[in-house]
């Protein structure tokens, strides 16, 4: 069997997921055989992982290799929640023989104490099953592509983008993850009009999509002088990040357009011809990066750029409700159209799509979003859950 074959079915686990209570097994009444059966599904795949894996000829393809331990890896996890449940379960169901059988009074305090604790840990277990049984989308581990752009409010609007950039950077700093900017138009007061970076990590996709839509900022700009407060808003776009091989790009399909470097300051700025400008006639997508000195390099992010774009818009003609996902989340920039407020005054930040607020803007805006990405990462799982049932 081929590097991965097989894995698709499982690895999207595209099966209906089932509610809180669905993993207890005979004799207790809310057995559901649905579970077992992907259950054992897992684990004949994890044979067949263990198979593949044993093969000396996977190891000359290293990120075949490596796609096949990223899934053994989640796989494994699962299979050894589900024994530890198993076990508990024998464990109850024998704490409920003896609680049964049992006239002592002493004996049957001791016992139903014992049952108490069991049944406390097993809704534990229970719920991490549930969350790793979830639906998971098969580009949560893609590497991203994220794009911030000034929307509403001119230099104020620029700085915010700014401030934007720096606080995903410092978190992607405290996950481990690398970043890197493909394409930016700074303002001469230190803003960005527009910045456009990679960021590969594990997870990266499944933490980061929810960025996505229009952040509103609330503050005393530092160019206002009377001291009143301004409403600015900031578009963020993340797309997950694609191989060449899975979106291709004909050469016939482009047009390269080559040009002097624009912005403020900087060597080799406006001195060569390094800035590159890719049209794909078909869609009629323009990318354009001047980042980098070397014209090779600055045509290299752009195609990657394309490709994430591209790609995006492939998915969406397969997937209609991730393309009205995407048009209600980043929108036109207005402020009308947010997913999320800073209020600065109030050191307040309020994701309008789950109901959260959290007094610690001055931390957030340090990288410290650990606490709102988890949130809308677990909200996520809940509405995935609920729609499949």
């Amino acid at each position: 069997m081929p590097p991965g074959t097989g894995a698709s079915d499982l690895g999207a686990f595209t099966v209906k997921p089932v509610p809180v209570g669905f993993l207890k097994r005979w004799p207790l009444p809310e057995y559901h055989r649905g579970v077992t059966d992907r259950i054992e599904a897992i684990r004949s795949r994890l044979r067949q992982l263990d198979e593949q894996v044993a093969d000396p000829q996977i190891f000359r393809d290293q990120a075949a290799y490596r796609e096949l331990m990223r899934e053994r890896a989640r796989l494994g996890e699962i299979d050894d929640v589900q024994k530890r449940f198993d076990e508990l379960l024998s464990q109850i169901a024998d704490a409920r023989a003896m609680l049964a059988a049992e006239s002592d009074p002493e004996m049957l305090a001791l016992a139903q104490d014992e049952l108490e604790l069991l049944e406390s840990r097993r809704e534990g277990l229970e719920s991490a099953l549930q969350e790793l049984l979830a639906p998971r989308d098969p580009l949560a581990d893609k590497p991203v592509i994220m794009e911030i752009r000034a929307g509403t409010g001119g230099e104020e609007a620029a700085l915010f983008a700014a401030d934007l950039f720096r606080m995903y950077s410092r978190y992607a700093d405290s996950m481990g993850w690398r970043t890197e900017v493909m394409s930016e138009n700074a303002t001469e007061l230190g803003g960005l009009k527009e910045i456009v970076f990679s960021v590969n990590g594990e997870a990266v996709y499944e933490r980061l999509r929810w960025e996505s839509g229009v952040h509103r900022v609330q503050r005393v700009p530092s160019t206002e002088g009377s001291g009143r407060i301004h409403t600015s808003a900031v578009t963020v776009a993340v797309l997950p990040e694609v191989e060449d091989t899975e979106i291709e790009i004909r050469p016939e399909d482009l047009r390269v357009d080559v040009m002097r470097s624009g912005g403020p300051g900087g060597q080799s700025v406006n001195t060569t011809d390094s800035a590159v400008r890719l049209t794909h006639l078909p869609t009629g997508l323009v990318v354009h990066c001047q980042d980098e000195k070397s014209q090779i390099k600055n045509k290299a992010k752009a195609l990657r750029i394309l490709r994430a774009r591209l790609f995006e818009m492939e998915e969406a003609k397969r997937q209609a409700e991730r393309s009205a996902e995407r048009k209600s989340q980043v929108g036109t920039g207005e402020r009308s159209e947010r997913i999320r407020t800073y209020n600065f005054p109030q050191n307040r930040l309020t994701d309008h799509r789950i109901d959260l607020t959290l007094y610690k803007l001055d931390l957030i805006m340090e990288g410290d979003i650990a606490e709102l990405v988890d949130a809308l990462v677990l909200d996520a799982r809940q509405r995935a859950l609920d729609e499949g049932l």
